[in-house]
């Protein structure tokens, strides 16, 4: 599942990953991204998903004994794992934090893209919202340098940003906007300011600050023994 960036996210740090890929939540629901074709040519690649069907080579759920996942899997190790639109459906994202970690080689690799600000959608269900400060907290034993591998985008395609304290804000607020020296949106922030004064737009602008749709994206790194 997910949206166009991601591909853009992977195609952009193509360079850095190596096979065996393996793709969590692969199922083909019609609306995914073509990962495989962009990374099977690197090293062999395989999906899991809870339910069988198009583009699953296994059925597992992360979430359960680790001993019973890494039978289904035959003791693959991978040198690169696809996390994509996923943790936000898990019950139990730190088990299936860790049951990623066990999978990874040594100096593998994990990349994550989570939501940070989405409508509620479900597949089956939707559970959470993240910043990248939580994803790390998942991933204890992995290294992110999150300064150069955490960006965010909104709906706009490959737009990526450095991951901040301001990750997917609209102010609606001049003064940010004049400190930035953007005077054409500091004046329109100001307008709708006076707008909400008013009341009936209050619902809207009567905020500091609104929240585009936003996820962040991240890549982390197995320490080698």
């Amino acid at each position: 599942m997910g949206d166009r960036n991601q591909l853009f996210f992977v195609e952009k740090n193509l360079h850095r990953f190596e096979g065996p890929f393996l793709e969590i939540g692969s199922r083909n629901y019609g609306s995914g991204q073509n990962l495989k074709g962009l990374l099977s040519d690197r090293g062999d690649y395989y999906g899991v998903d809870k339910i069988a069907g198009e583009g699953v080579d296994f059925v597992v759920d992360l979430t359960w004994d680790f001993e019973t996942i890494d039978k289904i899997l035959g003791g693959r190790r991978f040198g690169t794992i696809l996390c994509l639109s996923v943790l936000e459906h898990c019950e139990q994202p730190f088990k299936m934090a860790e049951n990623i970690t066990h999978l990874l080689k040594p100096g593998g690799k994990v990349v994550i893209s989570v939501p940070f600000a989405w409508k509620f959608h479900e597949y089956p269900a939707d559970y959470w919202r993240f910043t990248h400060e939580g994803v790390k907290k998942l991933f204890p034993e992995l290294v992110f340098n999150t300064e150069v591998e955490a960006t965010s985008a909104e709906t706009a395609e490959a737009e990526f940003r450095a991951v901040s304290r301001d990750v997917g804000k609209i102010p609606i607020s001049s003064g940010t906007y004049w400190r930035e020296g953007r005077w054409l949106q500091g004046l329109s922030a100001g307008v709708f300011k006076n707008i909400a004064r008013l009341g009936p737009l209050r619902w809207v602008f009567g905020y500091s600050y609104l929240l585009r749709p936003t996820n962040i994206y991240m890549i982390g790194e197995l320490k080698r023994s």
